[in-house]
């Protein structure tokens, strides 16, 4: 048993760690943030579009006869409406200002669930929609929560809508299309990617990894 100290350990040898614990990946928060931050700039962008279109409905269509975009097919023609769509409802404006006031919050929410840039336009579409529309609701005559909302744009006398309808409708369908055949909001394979996720993209793969480590 010799009595010698124990030479003391040299920290070159257990070197500090520094940076993210194992296992985090700095690339892979911000991966699932990007997706994110889309959804709220695609809505905002639908929104202000949607107001200023229909700022200039106002101002220019007023007391005026249809204007012919594709002959009968397509016109702009101003209208305010008080129900849903196809005038749905136009004795009962608040409960479609609560409706509309629930999707702008459930949208809020389950988009920050979005991990993919498909479900993050998918989502951003309808949430602006949803939003420029209870605003329509809230501040537009006749009065607070019971507006009727500026549609000018006539498809054959079918229906008149406006921007934020046809967010809603093009939103839809990227949402049935990213969960028939692409990923679920969470970033998991779903549909026919599950049968061959081979075909997703390098990108596509680093979110379905960033996607299930946060």
């Amino acid at each position: 048993m010799s009595d010698s100290a124990a030479p003391a350990p040299d920290p070159r040898d257990h070197p500090a760690t520094s940076g993210p614990a194992r296992g985090s990946s700095p690339s892979g928060h911000q991966g699932a943030l990007f997706p994110r931050v889309v959804v709220f700039a695609v809505a905002a962008v639908i929104l202000a579009v949607d107001q200023a279109t229909k700022f200039w409905a106002v101002s220019s269509l007023t007391d005026r006869a249809p204007i012919s975009l594709m002959g009968d097919f397509l016109e702009l023609r101003l209208l305010y409406n008080a129900g849903a769509a196809f005038s749905i409802g136009t004795g009962a404006t608040w409960i479609f200002t609560i409706l509309a006031g629930v999707a702008v919050v459930a949208l809020g929410v389950f988009a920050t669930r979005a991990r993919s840039l498909g479900w993050a336009v998918g989502l951003g579409l309808p949430l602006g929609g949803a939003c420029t529309h209870l605003l329509d609701r809230l501040f537009r005559s006749p009065g607070f929560g019971v507006g009727h909302v500026v549609d000018f744009i006539d498809y054959n006398g079918w229906f008149v809508g406006n921007v934020a309808d046809i967010a809603l409708v093009v939103g839809a369908g990227v949402l049935i299309l990213q969960s028939l055949i692409a990923r679920d909001a969470d970033g998991r394979l779903t549909g026919l990617a599950t049968s061959n996720p081979g075909s997703l993209s390098d990108g596509d793969d680093d979110e379905r990894r960033s996607g299930r480590a946060s």
